[in-house]
């Protein structure tokens, strides 16, 4: 039966919201997930994106429109990050479907922000270079697609940065959030609704989804803790360049391109969290 619209990885964080909110507005929703499908009253698809025949199968039988490719799968498995993209585009092109797919600013490596749609990605770690040859592989096969570059997402209550800055805060757990790493944080609800707003549009090619603020991971940490009536200055403070592993500095999208192609505003974090 064909659908308006596939979301996959539905079952997850930013996935399921785009499918919710998808549904709200009337569209024809079929949502995949891998190991449980959520409550939702739209059609369920189990679907490992690592297995392109089932990809290919799926949408000969559902033929979407448009597809939001939000799976995310474990940050260091290479076939799902950047080989399942690619069978997703592939698929989508064929189909002629919309396709947008949801990437990162882990792309960048955070020593030359902020970045615009147009910088080069140069990545640090696996994960980085993941989201970059799915990137690669997605504006390859579906030059209509369009990439949507995003940062940290918090901002409901259900994040797992914003539980482990209360834990923190509380004395729960050891630990430390970082002062050298900056984020463009964005707030679930708002990335959801760019998300589908792009999947109705026609906009091909990268674009960043960022939120207005440019903040540390501790920054945001003791916006989170002060919001639940917490003191800030119980969050421990640290490095990430103190752990002796590639990660990203300085990731600040520029989201320019966004505000003035959406009407859905990216809120800043200082914003959405009551700083």
């Amino acid at each position: 039966m064909p659908v308006t619209l596939l979301v996959t990885g539905a079952s997850g964080y930013v996935g399921g919201l785009v499918a919710r909110r998808a549904h709200r507005a009337g569209h024809e929703v079929a949502a995949t997930y891998l190991r449980a499908p959520g409550d939702a009253p739209y059609a369920w698809e189990r679907l490992d994106v690592r297995d392109r025949g089932a990809v290919d199968a799926l949408f000969r039988r559902l033929r979407p429109t448009a597809v939001v490719h939000a799976a995310v799968g474990d940050l260091d498995d290479w076939a799902c990050v950047a080989d399942g993209a690619a069978y997703i585009a592939v698929a989508a092109a064929r189909e002629g479907a919309r396709l947008v797919h949801l990437s990162s600013d882990a792309v960048f490596s955070g020593r030359a922000a902020p970045y615009r749609e147009q910088d080069r990605p140069d990545p640090v770690n696996r994960y980085g270079a993941a989201k970059a040859a799915a990137e690669t592989a997605v504006r390859a096969v579906h030059p209509a697609a369009t990439v949507a570059r995003t940062s940290l997402v918090l901002g409901d209550g259900r994040s797992k940065h914003e539980g482990f800055s209360l834990e923190l805060a509380r004395g729960e757990r050891p630990g430390a959030l970082f002062t050298d790493e900056v984020r463009s944080a964005v707030h679930p609800g708002d990335l959801s609704a760019a998300l589908l707003e792009l999947a109705e549009g026609e906009h091909a090619g990268v674009i960043h989804l960022g939120g207005a603020d440019a903040l540390t991971r501790h920054e945001l940490g003791c916006l989170v803790a002060a919001r639940a009536g917490l003191d800030p200055a119980a969050v421990p403070a640290g490095r990430g360049a103190d752990l002796g592993v590639p990660r990203p500095g300085d990731t600040t999208l520029d989201s320019g391109l966004a505000a003035r192609l959406l009407t859905t505003r990216l809120r800043g974090a200082r914003e959405f969290l009551g700083g």
